[in-house]
């Protein structure tokens, strides 16, 4: 639980967002959501490895696109949140006010999730032809940019079409995002790859500060991504995941995604954390520290 008394400006799935005038301050909690739902347990030290794995790939990827980070450094938190250094350590970051783009940009490098169901019943994905022969977590001959709106919580995201993408944001940002999107996934997936893990597919969100298009939210998280061991890929089959996969799997054998989700079993809480952590540490080649 969010122990800090000052009430957030706004609340997500996961993170907490304040309003501090010409900055916002991101605080990701340790809550997990599954197919639109927040689920009533937390996963320990989740949003300590939601912002660290974040900060790692801003620092990484710089080169590439600019971002939001402004501090991840609790020294340099306002005065106001001092108090919670102690929760907020390692899970907060300080970042610049973005003019967000109302799609998320998704980019897929393997079929997986609503795209293989789409190309299992259309031979496409959000409208883009594939080859035929394609199987459950084939790897696609290139990243493929599949956007889709923004949905409210409770809501599901829609998958869109570029076309669709370019009539809410107009054909230049909406080319910018593609392009900015794909250079990004391409430059993620081959470090991890290094690392032994696949990103099957990923999330991006990004806004516009002073004229320029940045990226921002979370990136490459194991809550925004699907990773994949690369030692145990097998194409036609489903991949184990460093991702909250495990969760879902656990959901889609004991819920019938009538009324609340059910409170999840302590193991799979633990194995989901280790999870998580154990993303972090192959990506970034660093020791976890909670």
């Amino acid at each position: 639980m969010n122990p800090i008394t000052i009430k957030p400006t706004a609340q997500g799935k996961v993170r907490d967002l304040y309003d501090l005038g010409d900055k916002l301050l991101l605080v990701a909690s340790d809550r997990i959501s599954a197919f639109d739902y927040i689920l009533p347990d937390e996963i320990p030290h989740k949003g300590q490895v939601l912002t660290q794995i974040s900060c790692f790939w801003f620092e990484l990827l710089g080169d590439v696109v600019k971002n939001h980070l402004i501090s991840a450094d609790v020294e340099d938190l306002p005065e106001e949140f001092k108090p919670w250094s102690d929760y907020l350590r390692g899970r907060f970051m300080l970042v610049k006010k973005a003019e967000m783009f109302p799609v998320e940009c998704i980019v897929r490098g393997f079929l997986a999730g609503s795209g293989l169901k789409e190309y299992q019943a259309k031979g496409t994905v959000c409208g883009i032809e594939l080859p035929a022969g394609l199987v459950n977590s084939s790897k696609l001959p290139e990243p493929i940019f599949t956007p889709s709106t923004k949905a409210e919580i409770g809501d599901h995201d829609e998958n869109i079409s570029f076309e669709r993408c370019v009539e809410l944001i107009g054909e230049k940002d909406a080319t910018k995002l593609r392009d900015l999107s794909v250079g990004v996934y391409t430059a993620a997936r081959d470090h991890a790859a290094e690392r032994g893990i696949l990103i099957a597919d990923t999330k991006f969100e990004f806004g516009v500060v002073d004229g320029e298009i940045i990226l921002a939210d979370e990136v490459l998280t194991p809550d925004s991504s699907r990773f994949w061991s690369q030692e145990l890929y097998v194409e036609g089959e489903e991949q184990p995941s460093f991702d909250k996969q495990f969760v879902r799997n656990w959901l889609n054998a004991n819920w019938d995604r009538q009324g609340n989700p059910p409170h999840l079993p302590q193991d799979v809480i633990e194995k989901t954390s280790e999870k998580y952590i154990q993303a972090y540490e192959m990506i970034t080649g660093r020791k976890f520290n909670f």
